[in-house]
């Protein structure tokens, strides 16, 4: 401690004086200096960097419970899954191939999260922003070929690349050509089925009426 300075007479004391010895006056200890003007606490970047690690800490221990409560896919199922990105990527789907392949990792089994919202009736399940999706057998038993699971495929690939249910559907339904998926040779499979009747009940728009048609259809 220093030495005290007497607030009445302005004297400096020793710091072991309980009083002034020209005034007699009571000194009390001084209250600490107040910090610089503008360095109140931490530089802004370092609690923007605290901040981050928390986050970054947070979702690095998500991802990693995702995937140790489910399993990864078996050899067989990996080389179905590959045929159909192989095909997307042939068919001019570059950027959804590239995240398919590199990015994601698949898994047979739900994780706690998905049994959390309980899918039902789904050929596969994404887990955004942890790229990681989930095949249930309905995707490797009902798809007539590679074409339809790419089609699966392609629906969640817009999810790992941050779309919504509706997002997804209508961007698939409106590329459908593109992979060959067409009318007239898979109307008839449940894949087409499904998928049309939770397009048309999330994105009626991509579907045009005209007035004396039976049916609606791009």
């Amino acid at each position: 401690m220093g030495n005290r300075k007497c607030p009445h007479c302005g004297l400096v004391n020793f710091a072991d004086a309980n009083a002034c010895r020209r005034c007699m006056a009571i000194l009390f200890d001084q209250p600490p200096a107040p910090p610089p003007a503008g360095r109140s606490g931490p530089p802004l970047v370092i609690r923007l960097g605290a901040i981050g690690t928390v986050v970054a800490t947070v979702l690095l221990g998500w991802w990693v419970s995702l995937l140790a409560t489910s399993e990864p896919l078996d050899g067989d199922q990996r080389a179905i899954v590959d045929d159909a990105i192989t095909l997307l990527d042939e068919r001019g789907f570059t950027r959804q191939a590239f995240v398919l392949r590199h990015v994601t990792s698949f898994r047979s089994t739900d994780n706690w999260w998905n049994l959390y919202h309980e899918h039902y009736q789904a050929y596969a399940a994404t887990n955004f922003p942890f790229e990681i999706v989930t095949l249930y057998p309905w995707f490797f038993e009902l798809p007539q070929d590679d074409v339809e699971r790419a089609v699966v495929l392609l629906h969640e690939a817009h999810h790992l690349l941050g779309a919504d249910e509706a997002t997804a559907l209508r961007r698939v339904w409106q590329e459908k050509s593109r992979l060959g998926w067409t009318a007239d040779v898979y109307a008839r499979g449940k894949v087409w089925k499904n998928t049309r009747e939770w397009t048309q009940y999330s994105a009626p728009d991509v579907f045009v009426c005209s007035e004396d048609a039976d049916e609606c259809d791009p």
